[in-house]
C-alpha cells in the first residue's frame, strides 16, 4: 500500500496544529441580532453560490444594456447649478431675451496688416454661410457698415488729423489708384525722395512705414500695412482684429457638443489659406469653445491614466491580498457594482454631467475599501478556522456591523449633497451614496459566494503586521504626551488659516494651454473687447439710457453701452470735415481708368528708378533708411520675374481693398437709430422693446476683489444685473454654502447615525474627534503645499466625513470588541490597503490634464493621507487600552 497519502496527511495535520483551530458554531444566543443576520446571509449564499451567481450576472447584463441604451452626458455646464435661484433667472431672461448671443462660438481673426484682417474676415464670413453644422453667421453687416461710417466714430479732432493724413498722401494714392501694380508702387514711393529733397516732407516721418516695406520685400509681403504707408500712423490694435460670432449646431449627447461646427471653422479658414503662414491667425472662443475644449482637457490622457490606476490597484491588491482568487473575486465584484451603480445613476437622474461622471472614480476608489475590508477578515478567520464555509461566516459576523456603519455613513456623507442648489454636486452625491449601498450588499452576497466556489487555499500566517507590536507598545505607554504632542502640533498649525485662499475664478479652472482661453485672456486685455462685463436690461432704451448714466458715475465703471452709444455726436461738423476732404480725394482716388499693365521691363525699370531716388537722399540722419529702402528696390529691380510677380501679387491684393475703405470712408451717411444694423439693434433691443445696458469695469479684471467690488456697485443700483463677473461671485456664494451645508447635514447624519449604534457620547467623539483633525490640518497643508481650494477641489471636504468615518468607525469598533495592540491587528493591514487604493483611484483625477480636476485629485488624496493617520495613529492613542479584554 502506497504510503504517500498518509504522509501527506501527516504533514497537513502538523502543520495545522501550529496554529489555533476554531470549531464552526452557531451564533450565541446573545448574539447580535444585526450580526446574526449577515451571517445568514452569508452562509445562504455561501449554500447556494450559483444561484447568487446567476442572478448577478443576470442582473449586471441588465445593468449594461440597460446603460448602453440609456447612456448620455448632459455637458451643458449652465445647468450645473439650480436655475430656481433669483440670479440664475436674471441670467436666463437674459439669454431669452438675446438667444442670437447664447451658446455660440466667436471667431477672432487676427492679421498682421488691418487688409488682411478685414479681408479675411469677410472671406471666412462669407463662406461659413450656409456650411453643415453652422446655424447663422453675425458680423458681416456690421464690419461692412464701421468700414463706411468709422470716420463719424472718431473725435473730431482725430477726423481732422486722418483726412489731412490721407490729403498730403494724395500723390501717393492717385498713382497707386491709376496704376495698381508694382511699377505704380514704384513710381509712387518716387515721391517721398522728391518731397524730402524739396524740403516738404521729411524722411524721418516714414522711416517706420519704409523699413516695413523694405522688410516685406526682402522676405514677408504680406506683412505690409498699407493705412501705415499712406499715413504714416502704425495701426491701432483693435484694426488689426476683427470678429465673427457664429450659432453652431450643438449636439449635447456628444463630450465636444460644438466639435462639428468648430472643425468646419477651422477646415474653411484653412482651404481659404487663412494661415499663420499667410499672415492671417484664426482663433475660436467663447461659451462653446472654451467648454468643449475643457471637456478635451478631462478626456486628453483618461484612458492612459485609466490602464495606470487599474494596474496600480491590482497590484496593491496583491500585495494586500496574496490570493490571485481572492482579488479575482473582489476586482469582479467590483465591476458589478460599478455596473449596477451607473444603471441605477441614469435611471435616477436621467443624464448624467461632467461632475457626477466622476462617480465611476469615487466608486472605484471607496467600494473598493468594502472588499478588502471583507477579505482581509476573512484571511484572518481563514487562518484561525480551516472550514471555509466557517470562516466566511465568521468574518461576516464580525465585519457586519463595522462595514454597515461604514457604508451608511459613508452614503450620508454623499446623500449630504441631495438638498444643494448645486445641482452637479447634488447628482453625484446622489448616485455615489447608492452606490455605496450597492457596494455594501455585493461585498456580503456576491463575494462571499465568488470566494466559496473559489476555493480559495487556507492562511498559514498569521494576518497583520507583528513588526509593529513595539509601535502599539510603545504608544500605549507614552500615551498622554504624545496626546499633548498631536494637539500642540495641530493648534500651531492653526495660523495657517489665514493664509487660506479660496480661488474663485473659474478660469483658473481651465486648461491655460488651449485655444480658446488663451484667445479668452487675450481679449481681456483689451477693456474693448472684455468679457468681464455686466448686462442690464431695461424696459426701454430711454431707461437704459438713463441707467447707463446713473452708472457710469460709478467709481468702479470704466464705461457703459447702450444702442444710443452707436450714434456719433457731431455728425454735422465731421460729415463736412470728410465732405471737404472727399471733394479734393474723389478724383484722384476713382479714375477713369487705370493704366495698362506694364510689361516687366517697364516695371523694373520704375523700380531702378525710385532705388536710385532713395539712394542719392543725402540726409544723414535717416540715410540708413533710404539706403535699406534703395537695396530692396534694388535687389528687387534684379530678382527673377516669378520673384517680381509674385511681391506683387502679395503687396497689391491689400493695396486694392485699402484703396477700397478709403473710397467708402470719404463717403459716410448720418447714421440714427434707424439705420443702424440689423444685426446690431438686435443685439442690443429686444423683440419686446427692453433694451440691453451694457457696464465694464476698471481696474485689473484678473483680480476678484476688483470683480467683487465692480459686481455689488451695479447691483446696487441695478439689482437686476447680470454678466460674467455677477456670476462668479454669486456661483461662488452657492457653491461655498451648498458645501457648508453639506458638511453641516454629513456631521450631523454621521453623528445620529454613531449615537444610534454605539449609544455612548463618548465613543461617538472618540470617533468624531480624530475626523475633525484630518479635517483640520488637512486645510493646513493646503496652505503649506499652496493649494488653494476651488469649486473642484472643495468636493473634497464633505467626503473626508463620509470616508474617513468609515476607517474611524473599524477601529472604535475593534476597541470595544476588546481589541488591543491595533497597528500590528489584520485590521491595520485591511485599513491601510483599503486607503492606497483609494488614494490610487484618486490620484487618477490628480494626473488628468485639466487643471480642475486635478486639484481635486489633490486635495482628495491630501485629505485622504491625514483621514489614514489620523485613524491608524491618532485613533489608538486617544482610545487608550479597551474597557474589556476580548475573550475567546
Amino acid at each position: 500500500m502506497d504510503s504517500r497519502p498518509v504522509k501527506s496527511r501527516q504533514k497537513r495535520d502538523k502543520r495545522q496544529s501550529g496554529r489555533p483551530r476554531r470549531q464552526t458554531a452557531a451564533p450565541a444566543k446573545g448574539a447580535d441580532v444585526f450580526e446574526t443576520a449577515i451571517s445568514r446571509v452569508v452562509r445562504a449564499c455561501c449554500r447556494r453560490p450559483f444561484l447568487v451567481l446567476a442572478v448577478a450576472a443576470l442582473a449586471t447584463l441588465a445593468a449594461v444594456l440597460f446603460t448602453y441604451e440609456k447612456f448620455a452626458i448632459n455637458t451643458d455646464t449652465s445647468e450645473f447649478i439650480s436655475s430656481k435661484l433669483p440670479w440664475r433667472q436674471r441670467e436666463i431672461q437674459l439669454d431669452a431675451a438675446f438667444p442670437q448671443q447664447v451658446d455660440t462660438l466667436l471667431v477672432v481673426v487676427d492679421g498682421k496688416t488691418p487688409e488682411l484682417a478685414a479681408d479675411a474676415a469677410d472671406k471666412l464670413g462669407s463662406a461659413l454661410q450656409g456650411r453643415d453644422h453652422i446655424q447663422a453667421v453675425y458680423g458681416e453687416e456690421i464690419n461692412r457698415f464701421f468700414d463706411k461710417n468709422g470716420l463719424l466714430y472718431l473725435s473730431l479732432d482725430e477726423v481732422k488729423t486722418t483726412t489731412d493724413q490721407l490729403i498730403r498722401a494724395q500723390p501717393f494714392l492717385g498713382t497707386l489708384a491709376a496704376d495698381p501694380t508694382l511699377r505704380g508702387l514704384a513710381e509712387a514711393l518716387g515721391f517721398i525722395p522728391a518731397g524730402v529733397k524739396e524740403g516738404q516732407i521729411s524722411l524721418k516721418d516714414f522711416a517706420t512705414p519704409l523699413i516695413n516695406l523694405s522688410t516685406a520685400i526682402d522676405d514677408r509681403p504680406d506683412s505690409i500695412s498699407w493705412t501705415e504707408l499712406m499715413t504714416g500712423e502704425p495701426p491701432a490694435a483693435r484694426e488689426l482684429r476683427r470678429f465673427i460670432r457664429v450659432k453652431p449646431v450643438l449636439d449635447y449627447d456628444d463630450l465636444e457638443p460644438g466639435a462639428n461646427a468648430s472643425e468646419t471653422i477651422r477646415k474653411t479658414a484653412s482651404e481659404l489659406g487663412l494661415t499663420p503662414d499667410k499672415g492671417v491667425t484664426v482663433r475660436l472662443t467663447g461659451q462653446v469653445a472654451m467648454a468643449d475644449e475643457e471637456f478635451a482637457s478631462v478626456a486628453d490622457g483618461a484612458l492612459r491614466n485609466l490602464l495606470l490606476t487599474l494596474s496600480a490597484v491590482l497590484l496593491l491588491l496583491w500585495i494586500g491580498l496574496r490570493s490571485g482568487r481572492i482579488i479575482f473575486a473582489v476586482v469582479v465584484c467590483l465591476l458589478v457594482g460599478l455596473a449596477l451603480t451607473a444603471a441605477v445613476g441614469l435611471a435616477l437622474v436621467g443624464s448624467l454631467n461632467l461632475i457626477s461622471v466622476a462617480f465611476a472614480v469615487l466608486f472605484v476608489g471607496i467600494g473598493v475599501d468594502f472588499g478588502i475590508q471583507v477579505a482581509v477578515r476573512y484571511r484572518r478567520e481563514r487562518h484561525l478556522n480551516s472550514d471555509l464555509q466557517g470562516a466566511l461566516g465568521a468574518a461576516a459576523s464580525a465585519i457586519a456591523k463595522p462595514l454597515a456603519l461604514a457604508a451608511a455613513a459613508t452614503a450620508a456623507g454623499f446623500f449630504a449633497f441631495l438638498p444643494s442648489d448645486y445641482v452637479g454636486i447634488s447628482e453625484l452625491g446622489l448616485i455615489a451614496g447608492v452606490g455605496m449601498i450597492i457596494a455594501f450588499i455585493i461585498s456580503l452576497t456576491l463575494l462571499p459566494a465568488l470566494l466559496s466556489l473559489l476555493r480559495p487555499p487556507a492562511e498559514h500566517h498569521a494576518i497583520g503586521y507583528r513588526g509593529l507590536a513595539p509601535v502599539d507598545r510603545f504608544t500605549a505607554r507614552h500615551r498622554i504626551p504624545l496626546l499633548v504632542l498631536i494637539a500642540v502640533a495641530v493648534v500651531a498649525g492653526l495660523p495657517l488659516f489665514n493664509y487660506l485662499k479660496f480661488d474663485f475664478n473659474p478660469i483658473n479652472l481651465r486648461n491655460s494651454s488651449v485655444e480658446s482661453v488663451t484667445t479668452f485672456l487675450d481679449l481681456s486685455k483689451d477693456p474693448t473687447t472684455t468679457p468681464n462685463v455686466i448686462n442690464v436690461l431695461a424696459p426701454s432704451l430711454r431707461e437704459a439710457n438713463d441707467l447707463a448714466q446713473r452708472l457710469n458715475k460709478l467709481p468702479e465703471v470704466s464705461e457703459t453701452a447702450t444702442l444710443q452709444s452707436f450714434v456719433p455726436g457731431d455728425q454735422e461738423q465731421k460729415l463736412a470735415v470728410i465732405a471737404d476732404a472727399a471733394s479734393l480725394l474723389d478724383p484722384t482716388l476713382n479714375v477713369a481708368e487705370t493704366k495698362p499693365t506694364p510689361s516687366d521691363e517697364d516695371t523694373r525699370k520704375a523700380l531702378s528708378t525710385a532705388a536710385d531716388a532713395f539712394q542719392k537722399l543725402d540726409q544723414t540722419d535717416d540715410r540708413a533708411v533710404g539706403v535699406k529702402i534703395a537695396n530692396s528696390l534694388k535687389a528687387l529691380t534684379e530678382a527673377s520675374e516669378a520673384k517680381r510677380a509674385a511681391v506683387e501679387t502679395a503687396l497689391l491684393s491689400g493695396l486694392k481693398l485699402r484703396l477700397q475703405q478709403i473710397r467708402s470712408s470719404l463717403h459716410p451717411e448720418s447714421v440714427s437709430l434707424d439705420n443702424l444694423p440689423k444685426e446690431l439693434t438686435q443685439d442690443w433691443i429686444a423683440k419686446d422693446g427692453r433694451a440691453r445696458v451694457e457696464v465694464r469695469p476698471k481696474g485689473n479684471q484678473n483680480d476678484n476683489e476688483t470683480m467683487a467690488r465692480f459686481a455689488s456697485a451695479v447691483l446696487k443700483v441695478a439689482p437686476e444685473a447680470t454678466g460674467m463677473p455677477i456670476l462668479i461671485q454669486e456661483s461662488a456664494k452657492t457653491i461655498v454654502r451648498a458645501f457648508i451645508y453639506a458638511v453641516a447635514l454629513a456631521l450631523l447624519c454621521i453623528t445620529a447615525l454613531l449615537f444610534i449604534v454605539l449609544r455612548s457620547t463618548r465613543d461617538v467623539l472618540l470617533t468624531l474627534v480624530p475626523l475633525l483633525i484630518a479635517g483640520i490640518v488637512t486645510l493646513e497643508l493646503t496652505v503649506l503645499f499652496g493649494v488653494p481650494l476651488n469649486f473642484a477641489n472643495i468636493i473634497a471636504l464633505p467626503l473626508l466625513l463620509g470616508v474617513g468615518v468609515a476607517f474611524k468607525i473599524y477601529y472604535v469598533l475593534a476597541w470595544r470588541e476588546g481589541e488591543t495592540n491595533l497597528l500590528s491587528s489584520a485590521l491595520t493591514r485591511a485599513v491601510f490597503f483599503s486607503a492606497l487604493t483609494t488614494a490610487t483611484a484618486f490620484a487618477s483625477l490628480w494626473l488628468s490634464n485639466h487643471p480642475g480636476t486635478s486639484s481635486m485629485g489633490k486635495l482628495l488624496s491630501l485629505s485622504l493621507l491625514t483621514t489614514f493617520v489620523a485613524a491608524v495613529l491618532i485613533q489608538p492613542i486617544l482610545m487608550g487600552p479597551p474597557r474589556r479584554a476580548k475573550t475567546g
